[in-house]
């Protein structure tokens, strides 16, 4: 049976008049309603295990844009965390844990068949979230790729060129490919996991494969992604996967075709007409407007948005953000490309 979501159609192919839209982060500190139920948790990782809670700042941006697809509120670090490192979030700074720097360190990690215990309340928000969500919105699960998990757990927090990570696939490449295999099991577990609990889509963040290069890039992005697409098509033939490398680069071509997923996401850094004439032959794109424009508004937001739409309107898109939309944005600002996307009485 065909598909009748919207997204659902875009990842299937379909050229529509109008793309579906959602966005990364989109039920985040920006909202006034999601500080208040942050509040009510007491702190982020009790968010995100709080299923009701979880489900409930899912829905906001639903309940207050329509957005086309709600993606699972939850945390990349949290399948370190059910693999048995320490896991700590520090106010304005971010997250922090345990490291992974020598094999006593990955010896203590778990199988990656035991993380279920620790996610259990994420699944639970899913089920949930495939029961309140409106019949027409997708619900879209997701994780963190195997190379960006690991340049938090190897270094222990954020970093800014992914230096400790590049250390150790240097100097000690048998541990790393240990933690990098270690994290592909768990992350195939964990989706296939979210996706029996009812999410339709899932979607594989690789927030820094753009420090990766040349063969880095092959062996450590593309491949990780390709293995657990190629996983979780065996078991759910049906669920659409898709991947974003962030920064890729010249790599964005070519990268559906190689991973087998039904759908790439592009970074603002991208030009939509390259991506246009060179990717979307190969399937969906999603993206991929700056996320500053939720920040700064006005005309420029505007025609950006209608170049992104116009750019890929002969094939397969999906509207968003380039990246997450950060907790300084404007609402009004999401409305006013909601509104420009769907042409809704905006003002050239």
């Amino acid at each position: 049976m065909a598909p009748t979501k919207k997204i659902l159609r875009a990842l299937a192919g379909e050229v529509l008049d109008t793309p579906p839209i959602w966005m990364m982060r989109q039920a985040g500190r920006y909202l006034p309603e999601y500080r208040a139920t942050r509040a009510e948790a007491g702190d982020f990782l009790s968010l995100c295990y709080n299923s009701d809670l979880a489900a409930e700042v899912t829905l906001q941006p639903i309940r207050r844009y329509g957005f086309d697809a709600a993606i699972l509120f939850a945390d990349i670090l949290l399948v370190p965390q059910a693999l048995g490192a320490d896991l700590w979030f520090v106010t304005g700074e971010g997250p922090r844990l345990s490291t992974i720097t020598e094999q006593a360190d990955f010896d203590k990690l778990k199988p990656a068949t035991d993380i279920h215990d620790t996610l259990n309340p994420i699944y639970e928000t899913v089920r949930i979230l495939s029961r309140e969500l409106p019949s027409e919105t997708t619900l879209i699960g997701f994780a963190g790729a195997p190379w960006t998990v690991a340049t938090y757990m190897i270094a222990g927090r954020g970093t800014p060129d992914q230096g400790p990570a590049h250390a150790l696939r240097e100097e000690n490449t048998v541990l790393f490919e240990a933690l990098m295999d270690r994290i592909t099991e768990a992350t195939i577990d964990y989706l296939s996991m979210q996706i029996e609990a009812g999410a339709e889509v899932v979607k594989i963040f690789d927030s820094w494969a753009g420090s990766l290069k040349g063969e880095a890039f092959t062996k450590y992005a593309l491949e990780p992604c390709r293995i657990i697409t190629e996983a979780l098509k065996a078991r759910h033939p049906d669920i659409p996967v898709i991947g974003f490398p962030r920064e890729a680069g010249p790599a964005y071509e070519g990268f559906a075709k190689a991973t087998g997923v039904d759908c790439v996401a592009l970074d603002n850094s991208v030009d939509p007409l390259w991506a246009a004439a060179h990717m979307q032959k190969d399937g969906c794109v999603q993206g991929n407007l700056a996320s500053s424009h939720m920040v700064t508004g006005g005309q420029a937001l505007i025609d950006d948005a209608r170049k992104i739409v116009s750019a890929f309107s002969k094939g397969p898109h999906i509207f968003n953000l380039g990246h997450g939309i950060t907790p300084d944005a404007d609402p009004e600002n999401v409305q006013l490309m909601i509104d420009t996307v769907r042409e809704k009485s905006v003002v050239a």
